[in-house]
């Protein structure tokens, strides 16, 4: 029996509306996909920028925490302010970055920090100073380290007074040690303070775990934070950093050089045009998924001699190692010249011996028995003594010298 053109046309029109009810769906299940359950899935770093802002505008904190939920264990790298660089997407000037954030906003700031650090970075997480205010006492205090007791009068007539010592500061004690700055203070050493707050918030933070991530309190913590994900899955993003061993967070400061600008600015500019950075945060997050290191990772001691001709290649390697997260002890001249750039290693053939191999690109190799370095009346063990050869161009190691050539 023929089809009536009248049924031809409603079963095309269900036909239509079936694909696009199909549609809709695969949309809206796109749109409500679980980026934390996709990076966890993957077995990925969880990459989040961390901001403090002064609840006008302006950011005073950055770091990117990195964290690898299998091993909890975490790195911060320290974003500062006043890095400097060609915007021309964001700005179209040389600025500092965090006129981004200013005058752009998050979005645009996360973009171009993934942009300077070759690094996507999912999530952010900001914290103006009065809901970090309110958090600290929340969560009993932060615990951080006065170098010297501050006792000053600002033009405006604030006093702003702090003992010195390790102590537990109060939320409008923690807002003081953020935002003041003496005479004679760089920017360097506003932004160490900076850094010890957020590295204490973090520390505070998963001391506190299960008051932050009790159900019915977790509102109360949730609503003094303002993150790109909200609900289920920011309770599980926090859950998930309540777990980094906090205990070994120090924040990596990036390499570069103070320079003032034609404007009168003086900005970071950043060491190799950047290429160290990501370097650096590339081998960092490889490090953070070692198997070796899942216990927790400790400070890697080095020693540097220079055996060159080549005048600051021992401090300019210093650093680049201490850029990298590693405790340069000492470095100095060497008392002989080499050709070729040698690592001895204290600690045998291990992981960390192979992300530092990798980091300069040295393959010649030599192992020792730990051996004590006096300096004066101390005495300390080094894990690692790089002997810096001509073949050392300021950043890697050249030719790929194993030192096998010798043995034949």
């Amino acid at each position: 029996m023929a089809v009536s053109k009248e049924k031809l046309s409603a079963l095309f029109l269900v036909a239509i509306l079936a694909v696009m009810i199909g549609a809709v769906v695969v949309m809206a299940s796109t749109l409500t996909s679980d980026p934390l359950e996709e990076t966890l899935a993957k077995n990925e770093v969880v990459k989040t920028l961390l901001v403090i802002n002064d609840g006008e505008g302006n950011a005073l904190v950055t770091d990117i925490f990195a964290f690898y939920p299998p091993y909890n264990k975490g790195a911060l790298f320290d974003i500062p302010g006043n890095i400097g660089d060609i915007f021309d997407k964001s700005l179209g000037r040389t600025d500092r970055i965090d006129a981004i954030y200013r005058e752009k906003g998050m979005k645009t700031y996360v973009a171009e920090i993934e942009r300077l650090t070759d690094t996507v970075i999912p999530f952010t997480i900001d914290i103006n100073l009065d809901n970090l205010s309110l958090l600290t006492d929340l969560l009993g205090g932060l615990n951080v380290l006065v170098y010297s007791p501050v006792d000053t009068v600002t033009e405006d007539g604030e006093r702003w007074l702090l003992p010195s010592g390790q102590i537990t500061l109060d939320g409008d004690k923690v807002r003081t040690y953020v935002t003041y700055r003496l005479p004679g203070e760089s920017d360097s050493d506003v932004d160490d303070r900076r850094q010890n707050v957020l590295v204490a918030l973090l520390s505070a933070i998963t001391e506190n775990k299960k008051n932050v991530l009790r159900k019915k309190d977790f509102s109360v913590y949730a609503s003094k934070f303002d993150a790109s994900v909200d609900g289920d899955l920011f309770y599980k993003l926090l859950s998930l950093i309540c777990d980094v061993n906090t205990d070994s967070l120090s924040p990596l400061f990036p390499q570069g050089m103070l320079r003032t600008t034609s404007t009168g600015q003086q900005l970071w500019f950043l060491q190799d045009g950047g290429q160290l950075i990501k370097d650096v945060i590339k081998t960092t997050l490889a490090t953070l998924v070692s198997e070796e290191e899942r216990g927790g990772s400790r400070v890697y001691v080095v020693e540097i001699q220079n055996a060159t001709s080549v005048t600051g290649s021992a401090r300019n390697a210093a650093f680049l190692l201490q850029g990298m997260g590693y405790e340069v002890l000492k470095y100095g001249n060497a008392d002989n010249e080499m050709e070729h750039t040698l690592i001895v290693s204290h600690v045998g053939d291990s992981e960390s011996l192979r992300v530092l191999s990798d980091f300069i690109k040295c393959k010649y190799i030599e192992y020792e028995e730990v051996k004590p370095l006096s300096y004066g009346n101390e005495s300390s063990d080094v894990d690692f003594t790089v002997y810096l050869g001509k073949d050392w161009d300021g950043r890697y190691v050249r030719g790929g010298y194993t030192g096998k050539e010798e043995e034949d």
